[in-house]
């Protein structure tokens, strides 16, 4: 189930990344597409007319959007917050305690996230940057076949500590109580059960009832992500999420059963997630292909599983652990496990991973859930030049420019000389005057 390659035949399959724009739609989605919008009709052209429709007709387009890709008639998108309050106490205790082990462990690792204002006189006058929370935020939620809660938690809890003053959620119809606890425990209460790319719409445009946001953050599926794409510029984005990815680089000291595992746990989340390993031990990736086989069979989500291992996934093979350090900066992984003897030593040769999983304790099921760190992290390769949500995604840095008159006397001399290089006469006649 799950293969073995050696480097060559990996670095041109599941190695290989694909820029987004050249996405190979599965047929079942482009029928399901064409069969709603009309022949001919692909996923981005069907999120442009969600997104138009909505901008024109608000509410309206919202309903009629949910009562053909929701099946559901809903008079009020909000949830009210007795049914927040309802949802929370309804809770399993121990799901509650997690809930709440998980949002202070969030919050707490956030905290210590440093927002320096600072000024300096040094240059003449006053120079320095100024830290500015946003505004108003969106955060969507997914609800699909698997409820995630954690999701709403990983996004919330930094925007609340960068102090946003106001944050929306949106989730798909019928959201789990869990979703609705989650939100409770961060007292968020401004709740709207908008699924896909209409909720997208909505918070980027504003409609009746939901309002404009300044930025929009969260994973989702295909749909959101084309939509968050077409109204970047409208609103800001954290980034364009992708299928998400593990990688595990391991060596012969490593638990075979606990790097089957957790390759595991990584390809449960769907058919388009990769889970990759890169060993240098032959004995190990075999018998991380024993554990997988075995494992697999005591899984709710093992068809799901066998896609992913089968598409997305496998062992590599390689000749030593720098080599293996190579191919993982070159891949630059959502999540990178090192399950290795010396893992500080190794993690120092990479710097490309949206989170780094120092040693086997620091199992990767740990940081989706309570660790601290969001786990809202860049994939598609984008851990290259992006980072995972943090307190810094939800604020405004503005220069302060503040100089002295003998400073800004020098100084327009020069800034006339770049004017007039650059033939903007206006701008040297405006420093002109000051020099």
């Amino acid at each position: 189930m799950l293969k073995l390659y050696d480097m060559e035949t990996a670095r041109k399959t599941i190695l290989r990344r694909t820029p987004a724009n050249t996405t190979k739609y599965p047929p079942a989605l482009l029928e399901g597409v064409e069969r709603l919008f009309g022949s001919g009709v692909t996923p981005p052209q069907a999120v442009s007319r969600i997104l138009a429709s909505v901008q024109e007709e608000g509410d309206a387009a919202l309903r009629r959007w949910s009562e053909i890709l929701d099946k559901t008639q809903l008079d009020d998108f909000r949830v009210p917050v007795d049914e927040l309050v309802v949802a929370s106490d309804s809770l399993p205790k121990s799901l509650a305690r997690a809930l709440g082990t998980a949002a202070d462990r969030i919050r707490a690792f956030h905290e210590r996230q440093p927002l320096p204002d600072w000024e300096t006189a040094a240059m003449g006058g006053t120079l320095g940057q100024r830290i500015t929370s946003i505004e108003r935020v969106g955060v969507y939620v997914p609800g699909g076949s698997a409820p995630l809660p954690s999701s709403l938690l990983m996004s919330v809890i930094p925007a609340q500590v960068a102090g946003v003053k106001e944050i929306i959620v949106c989730t798909p119809p019928n959201p789990h109580p869990a979703i609705l606890a989650a939100a409770h425990i961060c007292n968020v209460d401004r709740i709207y059960q908008i699924g896909g790319a209409q909720a997208i719409a909505a918070m980027a445009f504003g409609t009746e009832s939901v309002p404009k946001v300044d930025k929009i953050v969260g994973a989702g599926n295909l749909f959101v992500t084309l939509a968050k794409q077409q109204v970047y510029g409208t609103v800001g984005l954290d980034g364009l999420a992708g299928p998400t990815e593990t990688m595990v680089v391991a060596d012969e000291t490593a638990n075979p059963a606990w790097v089957a595992a957790d390759l595991l746990a990584q390809a449960e989340h769907d058919v388009l997630a990769s889970a990759i390993l890169l060993t240098p031990d032959r004995r190990l990736a075999e018998a991380v292909q024993a554990e997988v086989s075995r494992q697999v069979e005591n899984l709710s989500r093992a068809e799901v599983i066998a896609q992913s291992l089968a598409n997305r996934s496998g062992v590599v093979i390689t000749p030593d652990l720098e080599t293996a350090a190579v191919l993982a900066n070159e891949y630059a992984a959502e999540h990178l496990c090192l399950a290795v003897a010396e893992p500080q030593a190794l993690a120092a040769k990479i710097n490309n991973a949206g989170g780094f999983f120092i040693g086997e304790y620091s199992f990767e099921v740990l940081g989706d859930y309570v660790a601290g760190p969001s786990h809202v992290m860049p994939t598609g390769g984008t851990a290259r030049f992006a980072s995972p949500l943090n307190v810094l995604d939800f604020v405004k840095i503005s220069s302060i420019i503040a100089l002295d008159r003998e400073t800004s006397r020098a100084l327009s001399a020069v800034a006339a000389e770049f004017a007039r290089a650059e033939t903007l006469t206006a701008h040297a006649a405006a420093a002109d005057l000051r020099s």
